[in-house]
């Protein structure tokens, strides 16, 4: 692969990653714009018209045919040990495609990133029962924690699990789950506490199809399609060998790789800002107006060349946090700071992709449009931009007195 990939239509640079990732992506790439791209085409998939759970269900077989959807598994279960640096190039990538399958690729909804950080405390049961088949792209899994009243206050989860014997009987609502529409099992958080006013999160899997627990998808998120759902749990039974880890220890797997986690959310982002931007170059290069192309306008070279730079930013800081990790820093300010940073500005230049296509960027069905209501989505997702600056400030000051 030639050394000068560039995911924002700029100049090309030399790749920051290794030569591991190069080849990788070349391959993801040939896998997208071949017969990724001829699926799309043939079943008029777009960001707005998902694909059906059993196309999905062929994507990520085929995906991990080819040894890329459980890339981020332990090596132990035939994963590729990628660099932190190296898996967020991966995913920039693929966001930087534009496929509306890129979130399938690596299973990010449904598939082995979900489950790869429980293997550690996981016990025989579960990798037979839930893991593994999660891991061949048999089975679909998502993760349940947040709920009505339980989002950024991740230890308020009010649904219940109450110990009958040799089982669990759950009950409550769990709220915006993604990949619940199309999933089989679920992580799903429960409080285990005897007393409804403490606090003990524990983890679980669940089988989605057995009685007592259901998903309503029924709704759409501003990104148009559904991927999100509500699981209903009504007095739902399930084996104590179900429990993951120690009891009221849920959040701390949840949440034992937050900083890793924050930071890989961040390609998503850069990803789709450099199609927004790539676009928007594309559409005032041939627009005309007063009798030459728009993009020979002062104006919109202003727009463009502040959304260049800021996406130049933001991949910047994403890619220096990613090495700070693999070095072994816990660097939680700045994984914060990346989230925080890219989210905002890469909606910022969607807005911008958005000015620049003019009455076209605000038809819907339009690709810069759907881009906006995406990005400004992130600013919410995987916790909000007051939470991310929440972190900041407290790993700068640390504890004060109250």
């Amino acid at each position: 692969m030639n050394a000068s990939l560039s995911s924002s239509g700029a100049n090309a640079r030399p790749f920051e990653g290794s030569a591991r990732a190069a080849e990788l992506i070349a391959r993801i790439e040939d896998f997208l714009h071949g017969e990724l791209a001829d699926l799309v085409r043939a079943h008029g998939i777009d960001h707005e018209h998902g694909a059906s759970r059993e196309l999905l269900r062929q994507v990520w077989r085929r995906s991990q045919a080819l040894g890329f959807y459980g890339m981020t598994l332990p090596e132990a279960m035939g994963g590729l040990g990628l660099s932190v640096l190296d898996h967020a190039l991966v995913k920039e990538a693929i966001y930087a495609s534009g496929s509306p399958l890129a979130p399938h690729v690596l299973g990010e909804l449904s598939g082995p990133p979900r489950v790869g950080a429980l293997v550690r405390k996981a016990t025989p049961h579960h990798m037979e029962r839930f893991i593994v088949p999660v891991a061949r792209a048999e089975k679909a899994i998502c993760f349940a924690l947040t709920e009505a009243e339980a989002g950024s206050d991740a230890g308020a989860v009010q649904t219940r699990a109450v110990r009958e014997g040799e089982h669990f009987v759950l009950n409550g609502r769990k709220r915006f789950i993604s990949g619940s529409p199309f999933a089989d099992f679920a992580v799903l958080m429960a409080s285990t506490a005897s007393d409804p006013a403490l606090r003990e999160v524990s983890a679980f899997f669940v089988d989605l199809a057995q009685p007592g627990v259901r998903v309503e998808a029924g709704y759409k998120t501003m990104a148009g399609q559904s991927h999100t759902g509500d699981i209903v749990l009504e007095d739902c039974r399930i084996p104590v060998a179900n429990l993951v880890g120690e009891p009221g220890r849920g959040l701390a797997l949840a949440l034992g790789r937050i900083t890793v986690n924050r930071l890989l959310h961040c390609p998503a982002m850069v990803g789709l800002a450099a199609v927004a931007l790539r676009d928007a170059c594309e559409y005032a290069s041939r627009r005309r107006q007063f009798g030459r192309a728009i993009g020979q306008f002062q104006a919109i070279q202003h727009l463009l060349a502040d959304m260049a730079t800021e996406l130049a930013a933001a991949r910047a800081l994403m890619l220096a946090t990613a090495r700070q990790i693999d070095a072994g820093s816990e660097a939680r300010a700045e994984a914060s700071m990346a989230k925080l940073f890219c989210s905002e500005s890469a909606f910022r230049i969607a807005d911008r992709a958005v000015q620049i296509h003019g009455g076209e960027g605000i038809v819907q069905g339009r690709r810069v449009e759907f881009l906006f209501r995406m990005l400004r989505m992130y600013r919410v997702l995987t916790g909000t931009s007051e939470i991310q600056r929440n972190t900041i400030a407290r790993e700068l000051l640390g504890e004060l007195p109250g």
